[in-house]
């Protein structure tokens, strides 16, 4: 049987792979890689750093070839047939990286690489790759002792089972819930743009009339703007209880169990490694210098935002009791009268701003954003295999007309599709054998498809994500550095990968940057002046509640992972009441399940790390500052950025190329600065 896996084209061909292939595919690069490194370790001749990293870079990159297009499809096209062969396939992974993370032959050719007279003429980039070698190796166990090794084998191995399980678990929950809707009464308040949604969404099933899904566009679309409060509660109810012990599909596809077993599990793997708990085993492939450091940066920002948070809250009751008839705010109402409030304060609502952010122009200007600040431009090309006929493939031309990279866009919802929105490797940069192996990137979101009369019409925020990702992507794709194991996003510590995606997405407030594309899609009228002083009046419009919400995330996190006990269990929903107590505003219902949907820390690489988020913030905000101070559109700031933060990837610490940038480290106030809560 001919494996399209196992073809080593420049990219895959997805429409030939099938399930069917995974396994043969997976168990053949195994095979190789295991032998490959049995030779090495026979032959102490080849103790080199191109005879031990060098090898170890070429077999983790033909491993990846494999893996990163079934992983992608696993995302974006997943199909019952498919996800089986993912989860034996990604058992052998797990199973064959804890093997080697724990070879202490392996290590100790690593070991002495490290120790040879000539590896400190070394590039960079070679000389980091060795430290996070022996970084990692500590953290697989390398050094445990029976039955300690093969109990930490086991551990990962479960614990990988789990997080894909859990995702699996939310996605089916999500798919599970609609509700037909044939009365259009029942609509009401909601504008067409929503309704074109809701009506692709029963056209999908065959079925009239309109279909709310707890696909994001359905949920934003009933929450926001939806006149029904009963319509909005069944839909927050569903969409808050997802893959819980809750709400209308209670205990069918519930995470609870999985919570407590992922949270034992990294606790106790932790504390094998000889860390406290699993929040400090975190830290150490991250900036921040220790548990109590995060936790006082969380405190702090949180007794700075919660004042500004109760003042916004105490405007919405009022508000919504006056004006709305709603004595009583709950959950499910405070987008509904956040909207309507925002509406009467600045006149505007994010129905006015869409004909302006048709999607193909958005791209467009994106692009041209990319090509003005980093001189790098985006060609499509239709020659590409593809998953699905929406997804769309760009190179990535130098300002010489060189390609030098690629990346597959995907940007509608679907079935089957994971929701939210993300970035990942397709093909790392690589230079072995002579030959410079291109970076490509995958791009995913999921807004809402055009309609038969309308292009896709995004909000402002949808702006936002769009850059956001595409900001990391500009990590992966424009990396100069030769090694994948420091190069782009790899290694890069994981409270500082979020730098360069939340700094893209200042572009998205720039007036010079929306006039290259916020333009009417019907008539080409750029972005009115008026229009734009709204937007920018409301763009802290209750930054103080948003704040507290994500402080709220990160505070459960965190806290989770460093207090677990054994003998008390997880008390995730006890953790997360006690987090509210201190931070929160608006306290959900009893029965809202947010934790069992969280996928970031559960199924996601943001375990005891969501934090990162406002802690990379502060990074990119201050880094943003420049550019500012420069000019949007400076080309000398541009290219400082790119040369000292996008292309060293993780060859250095994220600080040191931080202060290369900015010229001294960064200030906590930028982020508070950029909400606009600064005194």
């Amino acid at each position: 049987m001919t494996n399209p896996l196992l073809e080593g084209g420049a990219l895959p061909r997805f429409s030939a792979i099938r399930p069917e292939h995974v396994e043969p595919a997976v168990d053949a690069v195994l095979a190789d890689y295991r032998a490959r490194i049995d030779a090495l370790l026979a032959n102490e001749a080849t103790r080199d750093f191109d005879g031990v990293l060098g090898l170890g870079e070429t077999l983790e990159d033909r491993l990846n070839r494999v893996w990163a297009p079934v992983s992608h499809l696993h995302g974006v096209a997943d199909s019952d047939e498919l996800r089986k062969a993912y989860s034996a396939a990604q058992e052998k992974i797990v199973d064959f990286s804890s093997e080697l993370g724990q070879n202490r032959a392996l290590y100790a050719a690593v070991e002495a690489v490290a120790q040879r007279t000539d590896t400190a003429a070394l590039p960079r980039p070679a000389r980091a790759l060795i430290a996070h070698e022996l970084r990692d190796f500590k953290l697989s166990g390398v050094a445990l002792e029976e039955p300690a090794r093969s109990r930490f084998r086991e551990i990962s191995s479960e614990l990988a089972k789990l997080a894909t399980e859990f995702e699996e678990a939310v996605l089916d929950a999500t798919d599970a819930w609609s509700e037909a809707i044939t009365d259009d009464s029942k609509l009401a308040g909601i504008p067409e743009s929503g309704r074109a949604v809701l009506r692709a969404y029963a056209e999908e099933k065959r079925a009239d009339g309109w279909l709310v899904t707890l696909k994001q566009p359905s949920v934003q679309a009933v929450l926001s703007y939806a006149d029904d409060r009963a319509l909005r509660e069944r839909v927050y109810r569903a969409y808050q209880t997802r893959a819980s012990d809750q709400g209308p599909n209670a205990g069918e596809f519930d995470n609870s169990a999985r919570i407590e077993k992922i949270l034992a599990l990294r606790h106790e793997a932790a504390q094998l490694l000889g860390f406290r708990d699993a929040a400090e085993e975190s830290l150490a492939t991250k900036m921040a210098p220790s548990s109590d450091a995060v936790l006082a940066f969380l405190h702090d920002l949180a007794a700075r935002a919660k004042p500004v948070a109760l003042r916004e809250l105490d405007e919405l009751r009022a508000f919504a009791r006056d004006e709305l008839g709603l004595p009583d705010l709950q959950a499910w109402d405070v987008p509904y009268a956040a909207e309507k409030l925002r509406e009467r304060k600045y006149a505007l609502n994010e129905e006015e701003l869409k004909p302006y952010f048709a999607l193909d122009a958005v791209i467009d200007g994106l692009f041209a954003i990319t090509q003005r600040v980093f001189g790098v431009s985006l060609r499509r090309r239709d020659d590409v295999d593809v998953w699905h006929p929406d997804v769309r493939y760009y190179d990535l031309v130098d300002e010489s007309g060189r390609v030098f990279a690629g990346a597959y866009v995907d940007l509608y919802a679907r079935s089957g599709k994971r929701g939210g929105a993300w970035m990942d490797v397709c093909v790392n940069r690589f230079r072995h054998d002579g030959v410079l192996q291109q970076p490509v990137a995958f791009l995913t979101c999921n807004f809402a498809p055009p309609t038969a009369t309308t292009p896709s019409l995004l909000t402002h925020d949808d702006v936002l994500t769009l850059f956001h990702e595409f900001g990391h992507g500009l990590h992966h794709l424009l990396t100069e550095v030769d090694l994948p194991g420091v190069g782009g996003i790899n290694g890069v510590e994981w409270d500082a990968v979020e730098l360069p995606s939340q700094f893209m997405e200042n572009f998205g407030w720039q007036r010079e940057a929306l006039d290259l594309f916020a333009r009417h899609w019907q008539t080409g009228e750029k972005l009115p002046d008026e229009l734009f002083a709204r937007m920018q009046a409301a763009r802290h419009f209750h930054a103080g509640l948003f704040l507290v919400r994500q402080l709220e995330f990160g505070l459960f996190d965190f806290r989770i992972h460093r207090e677990f006990d054994p003998a008390r269990g997880a008390r995730a929903m006890e953790t997360l009441r006690e987090v509210r107590d201190e931070v929160a505003v608006i306290h959900p219902p009893q029965w809202q399940r947010f934790p069992h949907a969280f996928t970031h820390i559960f199924a996601g690489g943001y375990g005891a790390g969501y934090y990162s988020y406002l802690w990379a913030e502060v990074l990119s905000a201050d880094a943003f500052g420049k550019f500012e101070e420069a000019g949007v559109f400076d080309r000398a700031t541009g290219r400082a950025y790119r040369e000292t933060i996008l292309a060293v990837g993780a060859s250095r610490p994220a600080l040191e190329s931080f202060v290369a940038f900015r010229g001294r480290e960064p200030t906590p106030d930028a982020l508070l600065r950029s909400y606009g809560l600064a005194a």
